[in-house]
């Protein structure tokens, strides 16, 4: 009867000891990081569609990353810079990698950056709105 009292005693000590070695130092960052996402949707005044999001991740990056960082992410996508992208394959990139976006955000993203007639998105125009915010007329 001792065996097991003192296995569930050395159990209890370790576990107080170091509660953030049972994680790897990259789910740390994950939680973090969800820390600030859910302060993030905290701040916003409704629901938050893609645009919205937009306009948010955009404030949250005004001084701590500039157009051309971002625009250098959509250049490895980009190799003859062009500067534009086709639909089909950021519909492909987004939907199957990593955060995969679902079909109503993508729906969401291309009736705020709609393709040309031959079907590209501008990703000049995509990264100023995300880093300047939209620019709205003042008329």
């Amino acid at each position: 009867m001792q065996a097991p009292k003192k296995a569930k005693k050395r159990t209890a000590e370790g576990a107080n000891s170091n509660v953030f070695s049972m994680f790897e130092q990259a789910q740390i960052q994950e939680f973090k990081e969800q820390e600030e996402i859910d302060e993030m949707l905290k701040e916003a005044s409704g629901p938050i569609n893609f645009t919205v999001f937009l306009t948010m991740f955009g404030e949250k990056l005004k001084g701590a990353d500039p157009e051309e960082t971002i625009l250098n992410a959509f250049k490895v996508f980009d190799p003859e810079g062009k500067g534009i992208l086709k639909k089909e394959y950021i519909t492909e990139m987004l939907t199957t990698q990593a955060d995969r976006f679902s079909a109503e955000e993508m729906e969401q993203m291309f009736t705020a950056f709609p393709p040309d007639a031959a079907g590209n998105l501008d990703y000049h125009n995509l990264v100023h709105v995300i880093t300047h915010g939209e620019e709205k007329d003042q008329e």
